[in-house]
């Protein structure tokens, strides 16, 4: 456990601003360089670079087609920022605080992607056995990985009240 306080919080938005960073260059350089012209680049057997954009949530889940679509779906995404915000705040132990960063982050990046585009850049394509996985992008994957790290804090560590 650590005490809440200014350095947990310091580390949890340092992760964020990393993982909007990490978000934004990757965008910017699939959107500027290595989908101008948009095609499928075949990586490896199992995977692609290609060009999508996701008007849902994740993995294109209630896309949203109408005008204010975006609009909810980012006012949404802002609140939950700001209730992981609180959360972060409040943290006290480093693995939460690393998750709720990643979390934060990758919000932010995909509600980047609403205000500039109308829908959130993806560009990362898994596949195997006939199966594509939705594309996806660097937010998904700290958002996904964030979540996981933080189901698996709370079913394998012990509360000191216990």
């Amino acid at each position: 456990m650590i005490e809440p306080g200014f350095g947990s919080r310091m580390q949890g938005a340092a992760i964020a601003a990393l993982m909007l960073v990490l978000d934004q260059v990757s965008k910017i350089w699939i959107l500027t360089d290595v989908m101008n012209p948009p095609r499928v680049i075949e990586i490896t057997p199992f995977f692609n670079l290609v060009l999508a954009w996701n008007r849902g949530v994740s993995f294109g889940m209630f896309s949203a087609e109408s005008e204010i679509g975006p609009w909810l779906l980012t006012a949404l995404a802002v609140a939950i920022m700001i209730a992981l915000a609180v959360w972060l705040w409040r943290a006290t132990s480093r693995l939460s605080v690393i998750a709720l960063g990643m979390i934060i982050g990758g919000a932010a990046g995909n509600v980047i992607d609403r205000l500039q585009h109308g829908a959130v850049t993806d560009f990362l394509d898994f596949h195997a056995f006939g199966y594509h996985w939705p594309a996806f992008n660097v937010a998904d994957s700290a958002i996904c990985v964030g979540a996981v790290i933080l189901v698996l804090e709370s079913l394998f560590t012990r509360s000191e009240t216990s």
